[in-house]
C-alpha cells in the first residue's frame, strides 16, 4: 500500500481506521504495516470475530486450552476477544500517544444480546473496559432506547465510548444529548475531561441499499418520463446525503454554549465516524464511500479490501465542497416521491442490532462447535 494516501487524509482532517480484526493479522506483523503505513485505529464486531474465530484454525490451540480449564463457551470467547484487543491496543499504542489521544483506539462490542437491557449494558461495558486494562480501547454501544443511558453512564464513568448503529438525525442528536450528559456528570468529579474520547459511527451504505431498491421499484411503474429522470438522478444519493445533514447538525452542536461551557473542562469533541462504507452496488465506485465522506474532523472506518483499493486509486480531497442544502434536498425529494429515509433508518438499526445479535449466536455456536470437536480430536 501507498504511505501517501492515508497520511493525506490525516492531513486533510480524517483519520483512517480498519474495520476488521484477527489473530493472523496481530501475529504476522500486517497490523504494524498498516500503521508505520497511517492506520490510525481499528473497529471489531461479532461478524468480524465470527469469521476470524470460526473460519479460520487460528485460535483453536487457545480454544482447546480454555476448554480444558473449564472456561464456558462465553468464558472462552471473552478470553479469545480481549487478548486480540489488548494486543491491538497495544499496537496502537504509539499513534495514540503521537496523536495526542485523538487516535489509536480499538472498539470491543458488548454483547449484542444485552441491547435491549439498561443495567446489564452498563455493567458489561465498565467489565470489558477494565479488563481489556487499555487506555486506547473503546467500547461500543449501540444508539437504541437503552443505549442512549447506556452511552451516558460509561462516559461518566469515564469510559470511552464508540456509538454504533446510527442511521437517523435523531439518533445522532440523542447521542451527542448523552455524551453531553455523560460529560456534565464527570465535570463534577474533576476539572479535566481530557482523557475521555468517543465517536458518533454513522452507517452508511445500508441506506442506498434499500433506497436504490424503492426507486428501482418506482421506475418499473412510473410512466411519465421526466418523473423517471428524476428518479434515476436521486440513485447513490441518499446515504451521503445523510451523513452530510448529520455532519452539519455536529458542527452545530459542537459549536454551541453547551459545548462551549465543557470545552472549558478540556472537553473533546465527539467525531462522526463513518461505518459500513463498503460498496454494496457493484455500479458504485468502490471507493465511493471513503472518497464521498472526506471531511474534517472525522474517522473512517474502512474494511481492508475496500482500504485496499483507496489506496490503489482514491483521492484524498475534501468532499463536502457543495452546499449542505443540497443534502437536504435530496433527502427532501426523497420523501416527496414517497421513499421516507427516516423510516427507512429507523427499520435499518432494527435489522442491525438482529444482525449483530445473529452473528454473536453463530459465533458462540462456532466456538462451541470448536470447543466439542477439538477436545475430541485430541
Amino acid at each position: 500500500m501507498s504511505r501517501n494516501r492515508l497520511y493525506q487524509l490525516a492531513e486533510l482532517g480524517q483519520s483512517v481506521w480498519l474495520d476488521y480484526i484477527s489473530r493472523s493479522m496481530l501475529e504476522s506483523g500486517r497490523l504494524k504495516k498498516m500503521i508505520d503505513q497511517g492506520l490510525r485505529g481499528m473497529t471489531s464486531n461479532p461478524s468480524i470475530f465470527n469469521n476470524a474465530i470460526g473460519q479460520t484454525t487460528e485460535y483453536d490451540d487457545r480454544i482447546i486450552k480454555f476448554k480444558n480449564a473449564g472456561k464456558s463457551i462465553f468464558e472462552i470467547y471473552d478470553e479469545l476477544t480481549c487478548a486480540d484487543i489488548q494486543q491491538a491496543c497495544d499496537e496502537f499504542r504509539p499513534v495514540y500517544e503521537a496523536t495526542n489521544k485523538l487516535d489509536g483506539y480499538v472498539s470491543l462490542e458488548i454483547n449484542p444480546k444485552l441491547a435491549n437491557k439498561l443495567e446489564e449494558q452498563i455493567t458489561e461495558g465498565v467489565r470489558l473496559f477494565r479488563k481489556v486494562d487499555r487506555p486506547n480501547v473503546m467500547i461500543k454501544v449501540p444508539a437504541t432506547g437503552e443505549g442512549f443511558a447506556v452511552i451516558e453512564e460509561l462516559i461518566a464513568q469515564a469510559v470511552n465510548v464508540n456509538v454504533t448503529l446510527i442511521f437517523s438525525m435523531e439518533q445522532y442528536r440523542r447521542t451527542v444529548r448523552a455524551y453531553f450528559q455523560g460529560l456534565h456528570r464527570l465535570s463534577r468529579k474533576t476539572d479535566d475531561l481530557s482523557h475521555v474520547r468517543s465517536v458518533a459511527s454513522v452507517f452508511v451504505s445500508r441506506i442506498d441499499a434499500v433506497v436504490d431498491k424503492l426507486i428501482e421499484e418506482r421506475l418499473t411503474k412510473e410512466m411519465d418520463e421526466k418523473k423517471k429522470e428524476k428518479f434515476k438522478l436521486l440513485r447513490g444519493k441518499a446515504a451521503v446525503a445523510n451523513c452530510r445533514n448529520i455532519f452539519e447538525e455536529f458542527k452545530n452542536l459542537f459549536s454551541g454554549d453547551e459545548f462551549a461551557k465543557l470545552f472549558d473542562y478540556k472537553a473533546n469533541e465527539q467525531r462522526v465516524l463513518w461505518g459500513s462504507t463498503s460498496t454494496k452496488n457493484p455500479e458504485y465506485s468502490d471507493i465511493k464511500y471513503v472518497t464521498e465522506l472526506i471531511v474534517k474532523p472525522t474517522v473512517n472506518t474502512i474494511p481492508e479490501k475496500t482500504l485496499l483499493a483507496f489506496m490503489d486509486h482514491g483521492q484524498a480531497k475534501e468532499a463536502f465542497n457543495d452546499e449542505a442544502a443540497d443534502a437536504r434536498e435530496i433527502i427532501e425529494s426523497l420523501r416527496s416521491s414517497g421513499i421516507n429515509v427516516d423510516r427507512i433508518c429507523a427499520q435499518l438499526l432494527k435489522d442491525g442490532v438482529s444482525a449483530f445479535e445473529d452473528a454473536f449466536e453463530e459465533l458462540m455456536a462456532s466456538v462451541e462447535r470448536k470447543a466439542a470437536q477439538l477436545v475430541l480430536d485430541k
